[in-house]
């Protein structure tokens, strides 16, 4: 493991879900001394909604915010710089941080396409290391390539195996085709007598009824399916001890694998997916995983009355978050990643 005792990070990353918690966290364990800022002003529905308009408009805000943390941490002296998205840091923040610490490793890593977040390229020059998520983004803007991790709570669910009290289950935001494609899921598993559970999440209640005004995908969707309470980890945790499978799908414009594959393959528990790309990953195995057709959904009921095929204690290492810090701070793992792509 990565010898990080006694460095110094400065760690800014957008708010999701806790895992930038859980990064620094590690990162103290392994020795680090880790100053964490969430990159965002604040994680209102209005602040986030702006930032991705026209950060422009709210540039007073973010200008205060980010000048607080300079104050902050005036004086200290970094090893290294860790950015995870960065939708809202400006380009002065960037520029002082480094005139203020010209030894300082700049490294950044995003898990949006930057299709969707094209705003976040012009920032790519200030990085010494670039990762990305998305294959294809690596190849384009010439990044390196990192999937994502799974944090060690999810692992090995089924050592201690509990019945199974659904055959598949769906947790995830509510956002573009999500709710089309998996209330056709729910009818396909109905029709095979399949135990299902559903859990559609959306930040708040007022905003996602102005999106559900103007984005065609949300129009369809019954208001009485979506929740506005957050699971946490432990509460996702033990839906997955309880299913037979999980069903995974992601954005119709997004290649790289969503935080949730590694933590369902991670867990023991098969994954059911939109994503045909991850068959170009060392951890495919079609008894374990089912890819679907987001246009043409079809399930077959076979794939449930197997077990889950015990994964390579090597690969299911290198999908880790011990892994995912040794390759960001680290040596990078293109060599590793890239090396099953032929398999596509």
């Amino acid at each position: 493991m990565i010898n990080l005792h006694g460095k110094k990070i400065l760690f800014l990353s957008v708010s999701f879900f806790n895992y930038e918690k859980a990064i620094a966290k590690r990162l103290s364990e392994l020795g680090a001394e880790v100053d964490l800022y969430d990159e965002r002003p604040s994680n209102s529905n209005f602040s986030k909604g702006i930032i991705r308009l026209n950060k422009r408009f709210y540039h007073l805000k973010i200008n205060e915010y980010y000048n607080r943390i300079l104050n902050e941490i005036q004086g200290k002296k970094y090893d290294f710089f860790f950015l995870i998205k960065g939708e809202a840091i400006p380009t002065f923040f960037l520029e002082k941080i480094k005139q203020d610490n010209p030894e300082m490793e700049m490294i950044y890593y995003n898990f949006d396409p930057l299709k969707e977040y094209p705003n976040l390229i012009a920032h790519l020059k200030y990085f010494d290391k670039k990762f990305t998520f998305e294959y294809n983004d690596a190849v384009q803007f010439n990044l390196k390539f990192r999937p994502l991790f799974y944090l060690d709570e999810y692992e090995n669910l089924n050592q201690n195996p509990e019945p199974s009290e659904y055959d598949l289950v769906f947790i995830g935001s509510a956002h573009t085709d999500r709710y089309i494609v998996g209330e056709q899921v729910r009818a396909i598993a109905d029709r095979f007598h399949l135990r299902s559970y559903f859990y559609y999440y959306a930040m708040g209640r007022i905003a996602f009824r102005l999106k559900k005004m103007i984005d065609k995908n949300l129009k369809q969707f019954d208001i009485t399916k979506v929740s506005f309470n957050k699971l946490n980890h432990q509460q996702i945790i033990d839906f997955y001890k309880k299913t037979k499978s999980v069903l995974d799908i992601n954005k119709p414009f997004q290649n790289g694998l969503t935080i949730r594959t590694f933590e369902v393959l991670a867990s023991g528990k098969k994954l059911i997916t939109t994503n045909s790309d991850i068959k170009n990953y060392p951890f495919y195995n079609p008894d374990n995983i089912l890819v679907i057709d987001r246009e043409n959904i079809q399930i077959d009921p076979e794939f449930f009355k197997t077990d889950f095929k015990e994964m390579d204690t090597d690969i299911l290492y290198k999908m880790s978050l011990n892994s995912f810090i040794e390759c960001i701070f680290g040596d990078s793992q293109d060599v590793y990643w890239n090396g099953f792509r032929s398999k596509g």
